[in-house]
């Protein structure tokens, strides 16, 4: 299928593509839904191998950001930016500023913050140019890792009530939980774990991230290829999507999927693999929300406290779509798109 017909198919409302050659910027933008209010969705650093790889993952994290923002019942839409390069390159400073000149363009239909690859630094250069922006130096998203933080609380709130749905409790105390990737938001979910009493198994791409784990956290450290076949209680994906596929949910042995990455099926099918190996999937826009729900809060005046309160509800969002899978009879990512779907009609 063309990226054309993908953008049609899936309903987006725009799309653009930053090319700005004073700086060097080469970027997109895409908007899937501002049925509920303006897009909101961080913006992402990568070195792309082509810009179709840039303008597709664009286009699947935008819409992600739509069901998530529904899911969790805020009253904004679905957007993302990716933008092609590196951290660190030089000129990246003028590459955001650039970037916020096309934000600004938008008049508010999109707001952007941070995402993988970008810090505060890259929102305050967007800032000089635009004020559709979060995340920014001094505000509670621009603090430390605040978002990455909320993120990793509210996937401990999901893991907690998927494990008393499959267990008959939420204690996690001595639970083997295997955790891929160990980026900011994997390693605030190994610190909450830890605190939980449950037992770490560990895989990353950076060895010297897996030697901290393993010497802050105890935790058992597993070659990045073989963490799908660790044995344990629940597997948590916290790296890079498309992890769940033909090639891996053989593999696993677990009982629950419940992790803070995006777009972790390959496909929707891979739902279904999932619930035939008995393996209760977290659908991973409403787990992962966390991050969303913090920016939110800033944006309405939240504070740290009722931020954390809001967090927790994923909770009760993700036990009423293990409730409607159940029912209804479909996998736990169908329910939760029909709940998502029917907060956007509201």
């Amino acid at each position: 299928m063309t990226l054309w017909a993908e953008l049609d198919q899936s309903g987006f409302e725009q799309f653009v593509w930053c090319r700005d050659r004073e700086s060097d910027l080469e970027a997109f933008i895409a908007i899937h839904s501002t049925a509920r209010g303006p897009a909101l969705g961080g913006c992402r650093l990568w070195p792309y191998a082509r810009p179709e790889d840039a303008a597709r993952d664009a286009m699947r994290l935008a819409r992600s950001m739509t069901y998530k923002a529904a899911a969790a019942g805020l009253p904004y839409g679905g957007g993302k930016a990716v933008v092609i390069g590196r951290a660190g390159d030089a000129g990246n400073d003028r590459r955001f500023e650039a970037l916020g000149r096309f934000i600004e363009r938008l008049n508010g239909s999109y707001l952007t913050g941070v995402d993988v690859g970008t810090t505060p630094m890259e929102m305050d250069a967007v800032a000089r140019t635009t004020g559709y922006v979060t995340d920014t130096t001094g505000s509670m998203g621009g603090t430390g890792d605040w978002t990455a933080d909320m993120t990793a609380y509210g996937v401990l709130a999901g893991i907690k009530v998927t494990a008393r749905l499959v267990y008959g409790t939420g204690r996690l105390q001595g639970r083997a939980v295997a955790v891929q990737g160990l980026g900011k938001v994997g390693w605030a979910l190994c610190r909450y774990l830890r605190r939980e009493g449950a037992r770490l198994i560990v895989a990353d791409l950076n060895p010297r991230l897996v030697e901290r784990a393993v010497f802050d956290y105890q935790a058992m450290p597993v070659a990045a290829q073989r963490i799908y076949e660790a044995p344990c209680d629940i597997w948590a994906p916290c790296a890079m999507g498309g992890i769940l596929n033909d090639n891996t949910i053989g593999r696993l042995q677990c009982r629950i999927v419940a992790g803070s990455a995006n777009n972790q099926l390959a496909a929707p099918k891979h739902a279904e693999s999932l619930r035939q190996r008995g393996i209760v999937y977290a659908p991973d826009y409403v787990i992962n929300a966390g991050g969303l729900i913090a920016t939110a809060a800033e944006l309405e005046g939240d504070g740290p406290f009722r931020t954390r309160s809001r967090v927790r509800r994923i909770a009760g969002t993700l036990a009423a779509a293990y409730a409607e899978a159940e029912s209804a009879g479909v996998t736990t990512a169908e329910a939760a798109d029909r709940i998502a779907e029917r907060m956007m009609r509201q």
